[in-house]
């Protein structure tokens, strides 16, 4: 019996992952990872055919459990990989001085490197049997520009559209790898920013079409690994309501 293909979902527990999770669950199996065992059992009932997805809770800042968590998982269920999309993401906003080493290593492993991991151990033929075809990356527009306070996540992001890049051209043709830049959105991560009164003012003034929703990301991340986006791979798209073409004041 040949193992079945899924899609693996990171940070699907809640937010914009969950709102991939939902929408692709129409389609495909999935695997949601999460750190909350609870809240990834929540996500799991929102999908579509709930007992046909799998739980894979993990820590993902302890970048040495990765792997063996991992290929554990693939192994006991006999699954195969096809599509990764890594939407886990950290994300602490404190001036650099007042940054401590653990914070921002918990941010780069977590956003990016973490990441890195899956993919190494995906591109192992004894254990996905060349089955990965497509990665996307949750980014952020804070990938290309900077933010007060957002020093280690804009330099995470960085570093994940940067790994997109080279991956495209090291993976292709077999594997197409994109980045979806999403601006602000309202999620359970951004929602202290949404309680200050003269940010969400800014918002309101900044963003052309307005403050995002998790599914605006979702329907972006669920074109990039269609057929439909068959002939797009190393490219930042970029999904913020117009934030970063708006010069105005």
């Amino acid at each position: 019996m040949e193992p079945r293909r899924y899609a693996l979902i990171t940070g699907a527990s809640s937010g914009i992952g969950s709102a991939i999770a939902a929408l692709l669950s129409q389609s495909r199996p999935l695997i949601l990872h999460g750190r909350d065992l609870n809240r990834l059992n929540d996500t799991r009932n929102r999908c579509v055919d709930p007992d046909q997805h799998m739980l894979w809770p993990m820590d993902l800042a302890d970048l040495d459990r990765i792997q063996v968590s991992l290929r554990e998982l693939l192994s006991k269920q006999r699954l195969n990989i096809d599509c990764f999309i890594h939407c886990a993401g950290a994300l602490k906003i404190l001036p650099m001085r007042q940054m401590e080493l653990a914070m921002g290593r918990e941010i780069m492993s977590v956003n990016f490197l973490s990441a890195a991991e899956i993919i190494r151990l995906l591109l192992k033929k004894n254990v996905n049997n060349h089955q990965l075809h497509n990665i996307v990356f949750v980014s952020s527009t804070a990938s290309n520009f900077g933010a007060k306070g957002f020093n280690y996540y804009c330099a995470s992001k960085g570093a994940l559209d940067s790994l997109m890049r080279a991956l495209a051209v090291e993976l292709a043709p077999e594997i197409r790898v994109n980045s979806v830049l999403p601006g602000g959105v309202r999620t359970n991560m951004t929602e202290s920013m949404f309680k200050d009164p003269q940010l969400e003012a800014r918002f309101g003034a900044d963003y052309l079409l307005g403050p995002g929703k998790p599914s605006d990301i979702a329907d972006a991340v669920e074109f990039l690994v269609s057929e439909k986006a068959r002939w797009v791979t190393g490219q930042q798209l970029v999904v913020d309501g117009g934030r970063t073409v708006n010069i105005t004041g």
